[in-house]
């Protein structure tokens, strides 16, 4: 038990000349920690992450115990399964990294595109029309599948499609997604108000809380929004449910008003310059509100 004995002084002998500084190190590392274990409760590794944490409990054990043997095989098992981890947890890893670089209050501070007054009267006239393009689809349950741009670059989205060059008018949107088009199956990018690609391809979304009456077009604009801030409207094509992706949220049976109140929310740029330097980058990033939601919103059923 000299092991523990000596533990115990070591933890009286580091209290005696704590810091501030220690403290702000422990709030770093248990923010770490916290942030681990909830990437681990939303992802499919959560099994994998806990089997991980029982063997560090298993080596601290067997170290405070002094079991040389099973802390000799401990030790050699988490260093090669720390690399078995990365490997396995690639796909998690790589998704929440960009979650990180994507994040609304940090990628806005290299961001000044959205500054343009100009793009307010464009927003304004594309919205009215995605929200009118939406309603006509849905009443004739034809499918369809609209990305609106926002801070992130969907250059490599954009990529994969079309290249357009056309105002938002229902009468263009009602061509592309009309069943005998060839670019119907894929989505329209939207970037500052205007068509820059159609028939584009997107990521899917690996939520396994998805319901049975949602196919691979829900999964690909919910996926399109959890791995960017862009905002997507779906037209499901058995029931004409109208619905928006938001930060990995899908907000279903939408009627126009509400879609129109939800773009005009998230799209359309403030109108005075007060509101506008309200919005700058700076402000969002020490702003309470900023990177948070500013309306409830209901998980997929």
């Amino acid at each position: 038990m000299y092991a523990l004995h000596e533990f115990f002084n070591n933890v009286v002998s580091n209290l005696r000349t704590f810091q501030v500084r220690d403290l702000i190190d422990i709030l770093v590392i248990s923010f770490v920690f916290y942030e681990l274990f909830v990437f681990a409760r939303k992802s499919r590794a959560g099994q994998l992450v806990r089997g991980l944490v029982l063997l560090l409990v298993c080596f601290a054990l067997a170290y405070l115990l002094e079991l040389r043997t099973v802390r000799w095989l401990l030790n050699n098992f988490l260093q090669v399964g720390f690399i078995a981890a990365v490997v396995l947890f690639q796909p998690e890893l790589r998704r929440a990294l960009e979650r990180l670089g994507q994040n609304t209050n940090w990628a806005g501070l290299f961001n000044w595109r959205r500054s343009d007054p100009s793009l307010r009267s464009v927003w304004q006239s594309a919205v009215v029309a995605i929200c009118d393009a939406a309603e006509q689809l849905s009443d004739t349950r034809t499918g369809a599948l609209m990305v609106l741009e926002r801070n992130n670059d969907l250059e490599e989205i954009i990529r994969t499609g079309t290249p357009l060059s056309a105002n938002v008018i229902p009468e263009m949107l009602g061509t592309i997604f009309y069943e005998g088009t060839p670019l119907h199956d894929g989505a329209v990018i939207i970037r500052d108000g205007r068509i820059v690609a159609a028939g584009c391809v997107l990521p899917l979304s690996n939520n396994l809380e998805m319901g049975k009456d949602m196919g691979t077009r829900h999964r690909a604009g919910l996926g399109m929004s959890e791995n960017s801030d862009a905002i997507v409207v779906v037209v499901s094509e058995e029931t004409g449910i109208i619905s928006l992706a938001k930060n990995g949220v899908l907000i279903r049976r939408l009627d126009r008003q509400n879609l129109f109140n939800l773009l005009q929310e998230e799209i359309i740029p403030p109108e005075s310059e007060t509101e506008q330097k309200k919005e700058t980058p700076w402000a969002r990033l020490f702003s309470k509100k900023g990177g948070a939601d500013r309306h409830a919103e209901s998980k997929t059923h």
